[in-house]
């Protein structure tokens, strides 16, 4: 049944443990092409990019997202939900929806997706080699499917699909 607000009834209580590893699998994938495509231009500034997206995916978004979230302490698309019970109290679920992670959520990982595609494009003009534009290719399909594809499967089975702003379904 279909609600305009509140909880998605029909929702996952948990995920599949082998779904959740396939997600990190590939989300450490993202980062790790994003990481190396900056490397090419400027070696200090792939640092400075891992360094901000664990930062900000394993710390600060989980903060702001999980601790307020259904799926705090369960296993939520991606696995998460258990991660920041580890580090962070439980939070009020009203606020999910309202809270500032809903607004840098889509800004960080649109910038962490576009970034790295600018850098080895950059790197790509100044020095060709077919392993850049094998690079390029990868991490385009990667975060397509990471940020579209993938993305739709989990949220349609979210209890969180209403109330959270960056849903693929509602």
């Amino acid at each position: 049944m279909k609600e305009k607000e509140g909880i998605y009834k029909e929702g996952l209580e948990e995920y599949s443990k082998s779904g959740i590893i396939l997600g990190n699998l590939i989300m450490i994938l993202w980062i790790t092409l994003g990481t190396i495509s900056i490397w090419f231009l400027y070696p200090l500034a792939s640092w400075i990019y891992l360094g901000v997206a664990i930062l900000m995916i394993g710390i600060i978004l989980r903060k702001l997202l999980c601790a307020n979230c259904f799926y705090y302490n369960r296993w939520c698309g991606i696995g998460w939900g258990k991660l920041a019970a580890l580090f962070f109290k439980k939070g009020d679920i009203s606020l999910f929806g309202e809270n500032l992670g809903q607004t840098i959520a889509p800004i960080t990982y649109g910038l962490l997706t576009l970034i790295p595609i600018v850098f080895i494009i950059i790197s790509i003009f100044q020095q060709f080699k077919i392993f850049k534009i094998i690079l390029l290719l990868f991490l385009i399909f990667i975060s397509i499917y990471s940020g579209i594809i993938s993305r739709k499967k989990i949220c349609a089975n979210c209890k969180m699909r209403f109330l959270c702003k960056g849903s693929a379904v509602k």
